[in-house]
């Protein structure tokens, strides 16, 4: 059995993968990493790694993925699997890091718990941003996280590298996967990540946005689990 480490997006917590934590249990396992220590992207995969165990799966979504292709920049010969979800290989542009900053700026001047609600179903496929379970799972991660928190991850997100020169050089299994309707990330730049890695699996999760995971999870899980066969 292989254990598995997913690691959660800006925001998130360890709830953006509780469906799949109940649907992979027989692959080995599982943890969730938390992505509140260090200042940098590098700093953050660096805590994981020391967190983690000896070899295992690894699972990102979104800044999560920016940290997972960090890990194998890291310690690639501890990774066995590789699921990179709603995520982008590039660095932000000027313009998104500017957003970015804008969006720390209206956090820390409203209501936190109510404005990470918002910001989060946002992302969400346009018919589930009046799902109330879905409401309250953002509302729960973004108060598990905190505006410090989220400050921290904003600024490591805006600096974080362009990872693409380095996908070439992962030879493990990979699933890439994205929401077909993922506004934040969209499909593009999963298809040009899948394009990078020798042999990955480019999955287009239908009627899904940014979230796919706590979205569409039966979904998320079965590919996850085709991936953990392997």
């Amino acid at each position: 059995m292989t254990p598995i480490v997913f690691v959660p997006g800006l925001l998130c917590s360890a709830e953006a993968f509780a469906p799949q934590s109940v649907a992979l249990w027989e692959f080995g396992p599982v943890t969730t990493a938390s992505t509140l220590a260090g200042e940098t992207i590098a700093e953050m995969a660096a805590a994981i790694l020391d967190d983690a165990p000896p070899r295992f799966a690894l699972v990102g979504i979104s800044m999560g993925g920016y940290i997972c292709m960090e890990i194998m920049r890291q310690a690639p010969e501890r990774v066995a699997r590789l699921a990179l979800l709603d995520t982008s290989a590039q660095s932000d542009t000027p313009e998104q890091s500017n957003q970015r900053r804008a969006m720390l700026a209206q956090a820390r001047e409203s209501d936190f718990a109510a404005w990470s609600e918002e910001a989060l179903t946002s992302i969400l496929h346009p018919s589930r941003r009046a799902d109330a379970n879905l409401r309250q799972i953002n509302r729960r991660m973004g108060l598990a996280v905190g505006l410090e928190g989220f400050a921290r991850q904003t600024e490591a997100v805006i600096n974080r590298p362009d990872s693409r020169p380095g996908l070439a050089a992962i030879r493990v299994p990979t699933l890439v996967l994205v929401g077909d309707c993922d506004a934040l990330t969209p499909p593009e730049r999963s298809e040009e990540i899948a394009s990078l890695i020798p042999g990955a699996t480019l999955v287009v999760v239908p009627d899904c946005g940014h979230a796919s995971t706590i979205e569409q999870p039966l979904l998320v899980s079965s590919s996850l689990a085709r991936l953990l066969r392997e």
